[in-house]
């Protein structure tokens, strides 16, 4: 329920009916707000058309120029111009913004000012009037740094809803894209938007979807978008995520019009696509920026990349304590000599220390950030040989795994990845061959167990769609993408 282009749904206190009152109105909004606290919850004390009105504001979210010309509408009233009825003349005739309300319940009106509207009592009127000309403090729409492309669109979500929203309509001017507004948080009250188009998406998922908001009870949202995930998909202690993240807006839209549901959270520049499967994480719209032929060989390559970052390194410390395995033209492979730390204690401590080396660099300043990885890469890397603690081997193929992860396009399936290839070399070096070849089988039936949204993870490849794997594998031209993904179930399978 809307009123006014303000939600009803959120999670209010116990109502309080606004009173015949208004210096009991007004003390107890001046109570709850802590207007004599805190210095940014502002109350104005007017007279206009001969009757007392009361402003309450929370400075900077307010565009003052608006609320200027309103207070200026209004004191050119006279007595007498706001009868007989008050509350319907202010909000039709005097109050001429788009965005207006009422409400009759006092704490209502309280969680509207935290959330940035002003709202305005007046003596006589039975109802608090709500004015929603907030602004709030945002950057520019800039190009994402994780999703970049050579040629494209430089635009990217920002971390004010209405922004987002505004940057995916651009897109999709469907007329039955729909963008229903969410309240979370009993004391945050964080702006949570459910979209997706309605002649497409299946309801079935909207309505999970929209349920498993509803129910998330808590008291914020401290984390945004990434603890509406963790209350939304559960399965916490699964590494692999169930939700893809995008900053893009064209890739927003995309998948808006495959059927897929869209999840904006206010302050955050991410928005959640649900529901996703694992193939949606190793797709980039780097490879729809270039011919079908181009595209399909980036794809090739990025596929690559990612089994190269899972089971290369288990592989190769699979052949090298196992020379048995090797035919004679790979003899090769393997350290010529012993070295003094086992090769199993080197991978361990060469991945601690790329992990120590990533966050090192999250939180050095950007100007010294490239000095600290060559430091670290040149300095470290070649003493550490030189010493005896590592061999030239163990570096070189760390090294090619560690480019995979990095050529992964999603963050959290890179991260999720580096955690498997552990486990996978622990276990190879625990049981040799068959850890190896029954940890990877446990990882796909591991896959097989969970679902996002009732949609498996590994499909199409399980279930089998030869249709659907053909266009996950290889970048289909898109005049020929004329269906939807079945699994999705949309309305209208047609593109």
């Amino acid at each position: 329920m809307v009123t006014g282009g303000i939600s009803t749904l959120s999670y209010y206190p116990k109502k309080h009916p606004i009173t015949t009152s208004f210096d009991e109105n007004v003390a107890y909004l001046k109570k709850q707000l802590g207007i004599d606290i805190s210095f940014d919850c502002l109350y104005l004390d007017l007279e206009y058309a001969g009757r007392r009105m009361a402003f309450f504001m929370i400075d900077g979210f307010i565009k003052d120029d608006i609320l200027h010309y309103l207070m200026k509408l209004l004191s050119q009233l006279e007595p007498g111009d706001l009868d007989p009825n008050p509350l319907m003349k202010l909000l039709k005739t005097h109050i001429p913004y788009i965005e207006v309300g009422k409400t009759d319940d006092l704490n209502q009106g309280v969680d509207w000012v935290l959330s940035g509207p002003a709202i305005l009592l007046c003596e006589g009127v039975d109802a608090v009037i709500s004015i929603d000309a907030r602004t709030y403090p945002v950057r520019g729409p800039e190009e994402p740094d994780v999703e970049k492309v050579v040629r494209g669109a430089r635009d990217g979500f920002v971390e004010t809803i209405i922004f987002n929203t505004a940057l995916t309509r651009r897109r999709v001017r469907d007329r039955s894209l729909r963008m229903e507004y969410l309240s979370i948080g009993r004391r945050s009250k964080t702006d949570v938007c459910v979209s997706y188009i309605e002649d497409i998406a299946d309801p079935h998922i909207v309505k999970e979807i929209k349920e498993s908001l509803k129910k998330i009870d808590t008291d914020g949202l401290p984390m945004g978008e990434k603890t509406v995930e963790e209350f939304v998909c559960g399965r916490h202690w699964n590494p692999y995520p169930l939700v893809r993240y995008t900053e893009r807006p064209d890739t927003a839209a995309v998948h808006l019009l495959e059927g897929h549901v869209l999840v904006y959270v206010d302050g955050s520049p991410a928005v959640l696509i649900t529901p996703t499967t694992f193939w949606h994480h190793l797709q980039h719209a780097e490879e729809y920026r270039q011919k079908p032929v181009v595209g399909a060989y980036l794809r090739l390559v990025r596929f690559l990349a990612v089994w190269v970052s899972i089971f290369l390194l288990p592989l190769w410390y699979l052949l090298a304590v196992e020379q048995g395995l090797l035919p004679a033209e790979l003899t090769f492979i393997g350290p010529e000599k012993d070295a003094a730390i086992p090769l199993l204690i080197q991978f361990i401590l060469i991945e601690l220390g790329m992990d120590m080396l990533r966050m090192a660099t999250i939180h050095t300043p950007s100007a010294v950030s490239t000095s600290l990885g060559l430091v670290a890469a040149i300095l470290i890397g070649s003493v550490a040989v030189e010493v005896g603690m590592f061999i030239n081997e163990v570096i070189l193929y760390l090294a090619i795994a560690a480019i995979g992860t990095f050529a992964t396009p999603t963050y959290e399936l890179s991260l999720a990845n580096r955690i498997v290839r552990l486990l996978l070399l622990l276990v190879t070096a625990l049981f040799g061959v068959p850890g190896y070849v029954g940890g990877s089988a446990l990882l796909i039936l591991f896959f097989t167990t969970f679902k996002s949204f009732h949609i498996p993870y590994l499909w199409p490849f399980i279930p089998f769609n030869y249709r659907a794997l053909r266009d996950v594998v290889f970048r289909s031209p898109i005049p020929l993408k004329n269906r939807r993904p079945a699994v999705l179930h949309p309305k209208d399978p047609d593109r």
